[in-house]
């Protein structure tokens, strides 16, 4: 049964369990052996089935259990202040490793084979390291200041008629089980690593270094900061403190690690999920109501440990699947194992049991699929549909960073070398790659840059308007839905695939390399800053490649090679006064923002709809022969497919009024008070863009739109005042369709879409759907062209909206289409806007390209966006021809 929460209250099948007299206060998983260190200073040594043995390890609680990565060790540290090292194969006691200092109970341990160094996490708020492979190579240990052999402060009295503590034989037989003694240096000491008690300890890969192999520790407190340490290499394994991470009091009390995502469980019950890469705090999961003193990570799971004894199982994206009670008392240590096949999850508490869950069933498997090239690809695009990355929500920042991490796992298990590239101002990350091709050392070597984003808008679906998940990817009669699936989630992993597959063939001849941004459908935040800071890692670039738009209609290919800039703005005139009530204070003689505002807004428009900034269009280009005979062909092959969309050369108009002139629009106006009042608002604000065309920059056209504004405002002799706030500029963008990599698109798409004469089918009509509301049609005006989505004719598919006409090439998507001899791809604009293309090319001093995948029936943005399977794979084999065939233009 769900909880109030959605959390289902059943709990995974109980394996095996064991009940010992003591609290089970750490634990270890090696092979099949399971260890347990107890609350009377033993290890618990178990298999599956039974209770093998029993180690007197300590004399005092075992606080630790520590497994090597390298399976050598296996550390143990306790209330003793004592750390023991064992051998892994035969248990026996190797080293007994202790500080001169008095530093009470080591809570945790953690080793770094490749330095041979272990690090102790103290109750006295230190953390002190030793370097194994100098152990031979130290003074001899000086026994009197063994733990065992020093005075206690409280209990051993020193004073006139004191005695000290009588030492036992237990004890002092304890000790001399423990192998060789080793002192901790007194050098090899950080005081005061926390404020507060250091209960916590893991080694982590330092997302920092290019190369990832470098580690880093990370130290949780009682002062409610995590620390993360690098590790001198050259110095014994010393540490020095890299960063603070902060965010509340609240004790650390467990950490757990997963790729790049640091997990900290914390007293009141909170886990805190951070982001090494960017060191940002992606969420804070209320998970429990008591603290969380065990935290485990494993099978794409979560598991969090309480002191009231219960533990709850989350997803990938936090939400509780399970919630079950699985001790009577505090849960005090937890791990994943493997065991029998089967994927386990051991918890021990202070009721004395050791209790083995079988977590396999309680995971949603994926469906195997046939491991083919395109599979593998449809694969791919699934896991990554299902992150929510949405970066205008701060809510869905983990699913942003859990995203970029996935894609940067992608590109390294494909042959990649790859980086998360910081941005500022808590923004998400860029994922970089570089695909390195065979003739890499060679000095005509070239490289090609493709720049694509993994952000997506919002798909809350409140009004149950999408008839699939948007984060889970369906296909419906040819077609793929979910959100992002052609902006530019689709686009950019057939991009991923094309290269993977030259990689895998041997056929790439130059490096590709991938940027990969989070911020796009937010203006771009933080990429120019981070690909500045980044260049010399990026390298020089030859040529630029992106595919983030659509065709013009649902049939035939198109290259884009214009963008129109835009400078978004908001003005807002703010009244001195109150809001007032227009019937009791209202007069002529008192300023009202309202009226100044459309005061002021009107200036900058014509009553023809041009903008009246002086000098607005000088600088606008006028249409060329060659030019005009692009808007001319794309205008007879619309009308030529459905006459009612008019006259051809009006149709022309109308695109180039859309694509290469630029325009100012009011998007909407709000005022301070209640709506639907008779009240004269405080503050009025409008907020409006201008679309900006090439040879026009976005710094003089916001330059002369302040100007006219505040010129007007001057005017009106008001007593209000005004406020103009530039929001977002991106610079327009115009490419060469005549330059090396355009001629050699247009030989891919004629290429890969289908020769001359050739006969096949592609948007054929299709099958009703099963699901309700999947047709992406749209009202259409046939007395013109007002929308681009009358260009699809309202058409997904079930009807064909394509006229056989003898004088204009037939579409190379419609059923069987024969093309005439000459056909080639459209050399469309379009006029909205990409931050990154235009800073990309001057930041470089490369050209751009732009490929389109979609059709214009995709509803990026909107509900049901969708791509056309063969889209997506046809796509690929484009990318990939030009990927092969570039360096040889």
């Amino acid at each position: 049964m769900p909880t109030p929460n959605g959390c289902d209250c059943s709990s995974p099948t109980l394996f095996h369990k064991v009940k010992n007299d003591k609290s089970i206060l750490a634990l270890a998983v090696y092979d099949s052996r399971l260890f347990a260190g107890t609350q009377a200073g033993e290890i618990l040594v178990n298999n599956a089935e039974v209770n093998r043995a029993s180690i007197k390890a300590h004399l005092h609680s075992v606080l630790s259990l520590y497994v090597t990565k390298d399976k050598r060790f296996l550390f143990s540290s306790g209330g003793d202040a004592i750390v023991n090292v064992w051998c892994l194969d035969t248990l026996s006691a190797l080293y007994s490793i202790y500080s001169t200092y008095d530093v009470g109970d080591v809570f945790c341990v953690a080793y770094s084979s490749a330095l041979e160094t272990v690090y102790l996490g103290s109750q006295n708020t230190s953390i002190q390291w030793f370097d194994l492979s100098d152990k031979d190579n130290r003074p001899t240990p000086d026994l009197a200041r063994h733990p065992f052999n020093r005075n206690h402060r409280f209990f051993d009295s020193t004073g006139p008629g004191g005695a000290p503590t009588p030492r036992s034989a237990s004890a002092l037989e304890t000790r001399s089980q423990k192998g060789q003694m080793l002192e901790v240096d007194n050098r090899n000491i950080v005081q005061y690593a926390h404020n507060g008690y250091v209960y916590c300890m893991l080694l982590a890969h330092d997302p920092d270094e290019e190369d990832f192999d470098e580690e880093v520790l990370i130290s949780g407190g009682g002062d409610g900061t995590i620390k993360i340490w690098s590790l001198e290499t050259k110095n014994g394994g010393s540490i020095s403190k890299l960063k603070t991470l902060r965010s509340g009091d609240d004790s650390v009390l467990t950490l757990a690690l997963d790729d790049t995502f640091l997990y900290s469980g914390r007293v009141n019950g909170d886990v805190n999920v951070w982001d090494l890469e960017t060191c940002q705090l992606l969420r804070r999961v209320e998970a429990h109501s008591t603290d969380v003193l065990a935290l485990s990570v494993g099978h794409g799971l979560i598991f969090s440990g309480s002191a009231d004894g219960t533990v709850k199982q989350f997803d990938p994206q936090y939400e509780c699947l399970h919630q079950w009670q699985a001790h009577d008392q505090l849960i005090l240590a937890s791990v994943m194992a493997e065991c029998c096949g089967k994927q386990m999850y051991v918890t021990g508490g202070n009721d004395g049991c050791i209790v083995v869950w079988d977590v396999g069933e309680t995971k949603n498997e994926p469906t195997a699929i046939e491991s083919t090239k395109n599979d593998q690809l449809l694969q791919a695009l699934s896991q990554l549909v299902a992150f929510r990355t949405v970066s205008s929500k701060t809510e869905y920042a983990q699913d942003c960073r859990r995203g970029a991490s996935w894609l940067k796992n992608l590109f390294k298990d494909l042959g990649a070398d790859t980086e998360m590239l910081s941005t500022a101002d808590s923004t998400n990350p860029v994922v970089f790659a570089r695909f390195k091709g065979k003739d890499t050392l060679s000095k005509q070597s070239r490289r090609i840059l493709f720049y694509g984003h993994y952000d997506v808008v919002p798909a809350e679906d409140k009004q149950q308007t999408w008839a699939t998940d948007p984060f889970e990817m369906r296909g419906v009669n040819g077609y793929l839905y979910g959100r992002g699936i052609s902006d530019n989630k689709g686009p950019v992993l057939a991009a991923v695939y094309a290269v993977a597959e030259l990689v895998a063939e041997k056929d790439l001849d130059m490096d590709v390399v991938f940027l990969i941004e989070g911020e796009e459908e937010c203006g771009s935040r933080g990429f120019q800053a981070a690909v500045k800071q980044k260049k010399d890692l990026i390298g020089d670039i030859d040529w630029i490649l992106l595919a983030n738009s659509y065709w013009l209609d649902d049939d035939y290919p198109c290259l884009t090679y214009g963008l129109r800039g835009v400078v978004h703005a908001t003005v807002q005139v703010t009244s001195e006064r109150p809001n007032l009530h227009s019937g009791v204070d209202g007069s002529q003689r008192i300023s009202e923002a309202m009226k100044d505002l459309i005061s002021i807004l009107a200036v900058l428009s014509n009553n023809d709809g041009s903008v009246k900034i002086p000098g607005f269009y000088d600088p606008v280009l006028r249409p060329n022969r060659v030019e005009d005979k692009r808007y001319a062909a794309i205008s007879r092959m619309l009308v030529a497919r459905d006459p009612g969309r008019g006259d051809a050369s009006q149709l022309a108009e109308q695109l180039k009024g859309r694509w290469r002139e630029p325009s100012l629009t009011v998007h909407r106006i709000t005022t301070s008070g209640p709506p639907g009042s008779s009240v004269i608002p405080h503050t009025a604000t409008a907020t409006l863009s201008i679309r900006l065309v090439p040879n026009q920059t976005t710094a003089i056209v916001q330059e002369a739109l302040k100007k006219v504004l505040k010129s007007a405002f001057a005017g009106l002799c008001t007593s209000n005042n005004l406020a103009i706030t530039i929001d977002h500029a991106a610079e327009p963008w115009l490419g060469d369709p005549e330059n090396t990599i355009y001629r050699t698109l247009e030989e891919a798409v004629v290429n890969v879409w289908g020769p001359a004469g050739h006969q096949r089918r592609g948007s054929v009509p299709a099958a009703k759907p099963q699901f309700k509301g999947l047709s992406n049609g749209s009202a259409y005006t046939r007395s013109g062209m007002g929308t681009s989505a009358s260009l699809t004719n309202g058409s997904d598919h079930h009807s064909q909206a394509t006229a056989e006409s003898p004088s204009s090439p037939t579409s190379p998507g419609s059923t069987k289409a024969t093309l005439a001899p000459s056909w080639k791809p459209l050399y469309i604009r379009e006029g909205g806007s990409i931050p990154a293309i235009r800073f990309l090319e001057q930041e470089f001093e490369a050209p751009a390209a732009h490929l389109p995948c979609g059709q214009a029936s995709d509803k990026a943005h909107l509900d049901n966006e969708r791509l056309r399977l063969s889209n997506l794979y046809k796509s690929k084999d484009i990318f990939k021809k030009v990927f092969r065939e570039l360096p040889s233009k």
